[in-house]
């Protein structure tokens, strides 16, 4: 699904849903696993081959891959991706599987204040990375908070934002609304560059995968480890998720590289940083999902959903309780990470005649998946209705460069967030010293707290330091 561009990791998961009810807790988190794995490759497939990201951590590297795979080597662009993925996501979770119990013990001893800090860290992190517009970011992020506001308080029992709408008193589905923003946003970009007469596209050519690949990985394999580490750290970060990490590793070898002017041009060495960081982060977004039952990306917020229908609350008890249910995360990616490259290699060779699909037939046929996705949520025609509004609304952000990420983790964490702070307030009696008694829980306040001083004063003090060269250059004229 991945390599039709429109359908995301997140859309795969979600259209995989409804076929996880007939399932079991380890069958269903294997299957999607083992989807969004092969979804967040696949979507390097249109990248290279079309210069549009399948997927939005494919973006990242775009013009890199499709250029170099116009200097006649699109099999082997593809090929480099593929092994770049499929190394860097198993030596992830070899790395994961050994500190993510000890960080399970730890959090043990987390109350509702380190919870609160916690989630709100997960927030403040999404509106750092907002690519360079913080201030949009924090009026997504706000929009978000309005939103996972509507429905039944928690602690009093009272509707609000309801206008006596029965089915907004369940809230905003967050499943409906994540299809709406990411799927039905790029529907409506793309709909206006739709031809209904359009002749169908000539394939591509996509053989010789693997030729030269080995040696040029070996050329940049400092970038591969680099972006592996990147990908790792990232992902562990809740609400970054695979795209963030990316493009933290395309700028990480860029900023370092010999060669900087390149990149962009159809150089590998940052595609292969980028790539790695790719499905690597993902194995990372099931840290804080397991352990603090805190969505590392929306993949992850989809999966915590799953494991909830099946009476599982992710927790730091989950380790102790539903150790097989860990265990089979792990082994499910390292299977995953390795038929990665057989599957790979036949999506690759057949992905030239698949993209070949005239717009006109493949957007319908997308905009269908979107429907049934958003229906199967809660089998309510009123959740199709806010996939469409919040569509339009997730595209009129875009438009104007208002990024989506911290809306869509706000209604996520917006609840957590509230529950924990009603908790701690009636735990302190109002004594606000309470949420930094605890060491961890002030640690995690001050991160949280600099994050928003940055925020804040970041602007402010960037401009005072570029200021001063133009001031004195000005004044020896």
């Amino acid at each position: 699904m991945g390599a039709i561009p429109g359908l995301t990791a997140t859309m795969a998961t979600a259209l995989l849903v409804p076929v996880t009810f007939f399932m079991g807790p380890i069958q269903a988190i294997a299957a999607i696993v083992s989807a969004t794995v092969m979804t967040l490759f696949a979507g390097d497939i249109p990248s290279a081959l079309l210069r549009i990201p399948g997927t939005p951590a494919s973006a990242a590297y775009t013009n890199d891959a499709y250029l170099m795979g116009q200097k006649g080597r699109p099999g082997q662009v593809l090929g480099v991706m593929l092994l770049c993925s499929s190394i860097g996501g198993i030596l992830a979770i070899m790395v994961i599987s050994q500190f993510a119990p000890s960080l399970a013990r730890v959090s043990l001893n987390f109350t509702s204040y380190e919870y609160f800090w916690l989630a709100l860290l997960g927030l403040s992190s999404a509106v750092l990375v907002s690519q360079g517009q913080p201030l949009k970011g924090c009026i997504s992020l706000g929009l978000g908070l309005l939103l996972s506001t509507v429905g039944i308080d928690a602690v009093v029992g009272m509707p609000r934002l309801t206008f006596d709408s029965i089915e907004l008193s369940a809230g905003i589905s967050v499943l409906p609304t994540m299809i709406g923003i990411f799927a039905v946003t790029e529907l409506l970009r793309k709909l206006p560059s739709m031809r209904f007469a359009q002749e169908a596209p000539k394939p591509l050519k996509t053989d010789q995968v693997f030729k030269g690949t080995g040696k040029l990985l070996y050329k940049y394999k400092g970038q591969a480890a680099g972006g592996t580490a990147v990908g790792t750290i990232v992902g562990i970060l809740p609400g970054a998720g695979a795209d963030i990490a990316a493009w933290v590793a395309y700028a990480i070898s860029k900023r370092f590289s010999k060669t900087p002017e390149k990149f962009g041009t159809g150089h590998p060495e940052g595609l292969i940083a980028a790539a790695s960081a790719n499905n690597t982060s993902l194995t990372g977004t099931y840290v804080p999902a397991l352990v603090f039952g805190i969505p590392g990306d929306t993949v992850t917020a989809i999966v915590i959903g799953v494991l909830l229908m099946k009476g599982i609350t992710p927790g730091p008890m989950v380790f102790i309780t539903e150790a097989p249910l860990v265990y089979s995360v792990y082994i499910t990616f390292i299977v995953a990470s390795l038929l990665m490259i057989p599957l790979g290699w036949l999506a690759i060779r057949s992905a030239g005649r698949v993209l070949s699909v005239p717009s006109s037939i493949l957007y319908p046929i997308i905009l269908m998946f979107c429907i049934v996705g958003a229906y199967s949520a809660n089998n309510s025609i009123f959740d199709v209705g806010i996939m469409l509004v919040m569509g339009l609304v997730a595209y009129f952000l875009e438009e104007n460069d208002f990024p989506t990420a911290p809306l869509i983790l706000a209604l996520i964490l917006g609840p957590l967030i509230e529950e924990n702070l009603m908790k701690s307030l009636i735990k302190a009696e109002g004594d606000l010293s309470m949420f930094y008694d605890r060491p961890l829980a002030m640690w995690l306040g001050g991160i949280t707290l600099l994050i928003w001083f940055f925020l804040i004063f970041g602007g402010v003090l960037r401009k005072l330091i570029f200021r001063k060269p133009a001031t004195s250059g000005a004044a020896t004229h």
